[in-house]
């Protein structure tokens, strides 16, 4: 290719030559024709010229073709091999053949260049959008100590955005001590350091992980910020319901323990001792059943493995049944339980006999915490697609720091502690509501009362 190339080049600068050549010779011709002496004299040297010049054009095009076709050649043919292309790609490039190694080169480098960008661009942008996605918070920190970049996740967790951090300190940033130790720790020893902290004001508790990315960006850190509240949350309602089932077992079996030590040691001759203690032990040992009852009512619900028997059904009509229910326990108190249902509200989809159950553990509660002589309100009111139900009492009221969690298993507020119960019947009445895909709520105010609301979805919503 080099050689046709540079021959081509040769002859068609000697071919011009030798056109001129003659041309002039013939015109030299008719001049000289006129002084024959003239003509003698210079014909010899005219050809000499001749041959002289057409030496030196050739000389100059072999210096041409090994100073720069050549190169251009190579370059061409290496870039070839390094971009792994064909022959026939470049040869198939509408390029004039003039400077053709010079413009195919140019050409190689432009597409192999605009093809690593287009690469990294798609790399770039599937990055983001995988970053964008993560629930988990990630910060990139360069060699400097400056945030580089952060996903949407490190935004909410940290109340800044990425344009506002980038470029800024990982104190500025992440603002904890224990944050800051943790890059640091990372950054000096160059391994995987981790770190949890509670962060009390955004009620969240997170990991926090420092990677070192290694070779492939030396200098840099990787965090990695997982919130692990729900997980922290489980934690303590584990260990919770562990401590309550423990101590509403412990006080009957320990009762009971003593009862029959007692008989044993010499009660049992005393008739009625021995009668009172037995009286003693049945009360124990009905309270453990009803312990064991209740949790298995729980259970049941909570697998599913009780159905419900859904029917139209008059919120007046439960609510109603319910008061009847409770009436005899509340004259004993002196308490007053009023009825403030609207009227003509449609008819709910629901177990009447479940959602009776439900008022009848509120009402029984309220009576409970209710000072004598006072009075509970009965409601019902229409809200979208649904009624909802509420039970209001003055009573002692619920702290507002256990609101959230009087819904759990076992769990006892001190005020319920010293009045018995087994701690699990808002649960089961929870449990009962979300299977009417309806929610439980509870609103209270220490030491004025408490109305606890739930929700059931109107019949006519599941034909729509």
């Amino acid at each position: 290719m080099e050689r046709k190339r540079g021959l081509l080049y040769f002859l068609i600068l000697v071919g011009t030559f030798v056109i001129l050549t003659i041309s002039g010779s013939i015109y030299l011709q008719r001049f000289l024709r006129e002084n024959p002496l003239l003509y003698n004299a210079v014909r010899m040297p005219l050809y000499l010229a001749g041959l002289l010049v057409i030496g030196i054009t050739s000389l100059i095009f072999t210096v041409m073709q090994i100073r720069i076709f050549r190169p251009l050649n190579q370059l061409e043919q290496n870039l070839k091999k390094q971009l792994g292309l064909k022959e026939n790609r470049l040869d198939s490039l509408p390029i004039s053949n003039d400077i053709g190694p010079l413009l195919h080169a140019i050409e190689i480098i432009l597409r192999s260049y605009n093809h690593q960008v287009q690469e990294t661009e798609a790399k770039n942008e599937s990055l983001r959008s995988v970053l964008n996605q993560i629930t988990d918070g990630i910060v990139m920190v360069d060699n400097q100590g400056l945030v580089s970049s952060m996903n949407p996740a490190a935004e909410r967790i940290f109340s800044i955005s990425s344009d506002q951090a980038r470029g800024r300190t990982v104190a500025e940033v992440l603002r904890q001590h224990q944050w800051i130790e943790l890059y640091k720790h990372c950054r000096d020893l160059n391994q995987e350091s981790s770190a949890t902290l509670e962060l009390a004001a955004q009620k969240i508790f997170l990991q926090g992980i420092a990677i070192p990315p290694g070779e492939s960006l030396p200098g840099h850190t990787l965090m990695v910020f997982q919130d692990l509240s729900e997980i922290h949350r489980l934690e303590t309602t584990r260990q919770d319901f562990i401590s309550n089932i423990s101590h509403e077992l412990r006080t009957p079996l320990a009762s009971l323990k003593a009862l029959t030590d007692t008989l044993q040691e010499g009660a049992l001759d005393d008739p009625s001792a021995a009668r009172s203690f037995l009286a003693r032990m049945d009360t124990e040992v009905d309270s453990l059943a009803q312990m064991v009852s209740e949790l298995l009512e729980l259970s049941r619900i909570e697998s599913g493995m009780v159905p419900l028997n859904l029917k139209p059904t008059s919120p007046e009509a439960v609510i109603k049944s319910a008061q009847e229910r409770m009436g005899a326990q509340a004259q004993r108190k002196n308490i007053q339980i009023e009825n403030q249902i609207e009227a003509d509200l449609p008819n709910v989809l629901a177990d009447a006999r479940r959602v009776i159950q439900v008022l009848v553990n509120l009402i029984h509660n309220a009576i409970k915490f209710s000072e004598p002589n006072s009075t509970i309100n009965l409601a019902a009111r229409q809200d979208a697609a649904s009624i909802i139900f509420s039970v209001e009492d003055f009573g002692t009221g619920i702290p507002e720091s256990v609101l959230n969690r009087i819904f759990e298993r076992f769990y006892k507020t001190d005020q319920s502690r010293a009045s018995g119960g087994t701690g699990l019947g808002l649960s089961i009445a929870k449990h009962i509501i979300e299977a009417h895909q309806g929610r439980i709520w509870a609103e209270s105010t220490y030491g004025q009362g408490s109305c606890f609301f739930f929700s059931i979805p109107l019949e006519k919503r599941y034909h729509q």
